[in-house]
């Protein structure tokens, strides 16, 4: 921990804000890349490049591997919930219609759900105030989400799909802060993509044509989803959940809305309705009462260590 107690050490207040930039343009990435190949094949040929980049990556850095199989399982676990099941939930949902920016305020929920878990599941102490910022945080979202549910219901139910991809990231993050709390970020991170990659190969044989048409935006997508998302934020993501609480660290995807939308604006130009911002300021405010909240102190003056589950 830091000297204050106010963030975990080696985890700056910049690290979450350039998680949120990467992780959000995601939504945009998959919007540019999905009129040119269906979900699973996209997502197979992302998760298998970013894996062959991480394996190189690490052994330049000779990070270290997991230990042994039962390691190596936890970890895989972890990311086929939190990265497999998301990404190919949100894809599907963004395929069907869903706009990026619709499906990222679902997934701005993930804070919710993480709070609700980390008490009992990993002894993580969440405070009154970290509480209610939490909840603005949800009536900010509600407030955006509210206005383009009334002007085109249409894409309820395929939203439903944004919202299972929102409980699979936040089973595989907490799942991954019980299980995985040695996990080399560059190699556990090898490990999930490659094993990701393989239940979306087997959907793209299964339900696809397989058919991927290869146009410059196409190429544009798929290193963009590969490198700067999966290598980028979803290894920061890691990091942030080894290094910090995990329900601290879930607050910053209030965040992730603004992110999309601006990304989407520029690339788009879809705009941002004028009823919106003051959801998302009241998302912003909550994402201030909930991180810059200092940590939760044991009586002996240090940090109340999280409870670690073990499998039967």
């Amino acid at each position: 921990m830091s000297g204050d107690g106010s963030r975990p050490a080696g985890a700056p207040a910049a690290l979450p804000l350039l998680f949120v930039a990467l992780s959000g343009s995601g939504f945009v990435g998959a919007r540019l890349g999905l009129p040119h190949a269906e979900p699973f094949i996209f997502l197979g040929l992302r998760f298998a490049l970013a894996a062959l980049i991480l394996a190189v990556i690490a052994r330049a850095l000779r990070a270290p591997w997991p230990r042994d199989l039962r390691e190596t399982l936890h970890i895989g676990v972890a990311g086929l919930l939190g990265i497999a099941v998301f990404s190919a939930s949100v894809f599907y949902s963004l395929a069907l219609g869903v706009p990026p920016a619709v499906s990222a305020l679902i997934i701005a929920l993930h804070p919710i759900l993480v709070a609700l878990g980390a008490g009992p599941l990993l002894g993580e102490r969440v405070s009154p105030r970290q509480w209610l910022g939490l909840l603005l945080g949800l009536a900010g979202v509600y407030l955006v989400l509210r206005g383009r549910l009334l002007v085109d219901p249409a894409y309820l139910d395929a939203a439903l799909l944004s919202v299972l991809g929102l409980v699979g990231m936040s089973a595989g993050n907490l799942y991954q802060k019980a299980y995985c709390p040695r996990m080399n970020a560059l190699t556990g991170s090898t490990v999930q993509h490659a094993l990701c990659a393989l239940p979306m190969f087997a959907g793209a044989a299964l339900f696809e044509s397989g058919t991927v048409e290869w146009s410059g935006e196409f190429v544009v997508a798929l290193l963009w989803m590969a490198v700067p998302v999966s290598v980028g934020a979803v290894t920061l993501l890691g990091l942030l959940i080894q290094r910090g609480e995990v329900s601290r660290v879930a607050s910053v995807f209030y965040l992730m809305p603004v992110s999309t939308a601006i990304t989407a604006y520029l690339l788009f130009g879809q705009t941002i309705e004028a009823a919106a911002f003051g959801g998302i300021a009241l998302a912003a405010a909550g994402v201030l009462l909930a991180v810059l909240k200092p940590a939760s102190r044991s009586p002996a003056g240090g940090a109340a260590a999280p409870v670690r589950a073990e499998l039967s």
